[in-house]
């Protein structure tokens, strides 16, 4: 068969001869014959969906790199690389929406930190941290506070000091007077303080047992009808509203990585081996980069926020159960930690309730 020429090919793929000179450069996509004389170059007429895919993948935004590994693929599997590229970023997208959506309230002149209530809204809280029926010692850190809610899940041999000395860091937030407009400044400082404390207490890298040590760290700040977030690991915030439950937070995990990806289902995903496998985390080398966003408040809200020692043994059903049958936090949490305990309480487990209450 006749072979095209780089302008006829450009034509029928939607591709500039200048994008087939670069990607002839890169590997990507190489002509059937190249002149040795002209270094003119000639292209096959089944190369045409190559080249259409491609432009397609370009059109997503996809990187070149990522383009090469999915033409190398089965259609099958270039199909499942589309899809999981595809779900992070509309993961990112949803990430970035949620800052969008603050900036726009910020500019238009909303005070975040002003009552969008007519009645005043309080929290009653309480939180409890427990080692569980395996571990033999308790590296998590559970607070609450007035203002400040808090749970930290420590690794390593230094965990305990980890979590500990990251949840300390945040606890001036109770005092702090923040500026309107600055609630989710103050929380990426106060993480970036969470940090630092957390890498004083382990070891500089000198090969010791601490020098692995870390904590996850999920927070959110109490501002009068807002809870101003802040999430890195796999803790969770789980808010019932109207008798539901939802899950407010992203695991920063290498299996939900695979979940949002479409290589793993959640089942798969619970009995996976690197379950437990941070891919963000507050430790010397790890990614501390955080979730941060805004929640509005209403009356009658209950938030739950926990280590993984009770989400990966006590059921969902079980978890809603308790929060819609249980009136008073405290109860709620001992009541909480008591089955992650009675399913075996192979993690330490942390929880902090906290009701958001109409003010008499």
């Amino acid at each position: 068969m006749e072979l095209l020429t780089i302008g006829a090919f450009a034509k029928a793929s939607r591709l500039s001869p200048k994008a087939l000179r670069l990607y002839d450069e890169l590997g990507l996509l190489t002509p059937a014959r190249v002149d040795p004389d002209t270094g003119y170059r000639r292209y096959a007429p089944e190369q045409l969906e190559q080249a259409r895919l491609v432009a397609w993948l370009r059109r997503l935004g996809m990187p070149l790199a990522r383009i090469r590994r999915v033409c190398a693929l089965e259609p099958g599997e270039a199909a499942g690389e589309i899809r999981a590229y595809w779900a992070r970023v509309e993961a990112d997208t949803a990430a970035r929406r949620d800052l969008a959506a603050f900036l726009v309230d910020h500019l238009n002149g909303k005070d975040p930190t002003m009552s969008r209530t007519t009645a005043p809204l309080a929290l009653r809280y309480a939180a409890l941290s427990d080692t569980g029926r395996v571990r033999a010692s308790n590296q998590d850190t559970a607070y609450a506070g007035s203002r400040l809610l808090a749970v930290a899940d420590g690794y390593g041999a230094g965990g305990a000091p980890a979590s500990a000395a990251a949840v300390d860091a945040l606890r001036s937030l109770e005092s702090e007077t923040v500026p309107a407009g600055d609630l989710l400044n103050a929380l990426e400082d106060a993480l970036g303080r969470a940090e630092q404390a957390v890498h004083g207490v382990t070891s500089p890298g000198d090969g010791g047992a601490d020098a692995d040590a870390g904590t996850t760290l999920t927070a959110m700040l109490w501002t009068g009808s807002q809870l101003a977030l802040v999430h890195i690991g796999d803790s969770r915030v789980h808010l019932l509203r109207d008798g539901e439950l939802f899950q407010i937070t992203h695991d920063h995990t290498v299996v939900q990585s695979l979940i949002d990806e479409g290589r793993l289902t959640p089942e798969e995903a619970a009995s996976h081996p690197q379950r437990s496998l941070l891919l963000r985390a507050l430790g010397r080398g790890a990614d501390a980069t955080p979730d941060l966003r805004l929640h509005d408040a209403r009356a009658d809200d209950r938030y739950l926020l926990c280590s993984d020692g009770l989400s990966t043994v006590v059921p969902a059903g079980d978890v809603l159960r308790v929060l819609t049958g249980t009136p008073e936090p405290e109860a709620a949490v001992r009541e909480l930690v008591a089955l992650a305990n009675e399913s075996g309480g192979p993690d330490n487990v942390s929880c902090v309730v906290a009701d958001v209450v109409a003010q008499a």
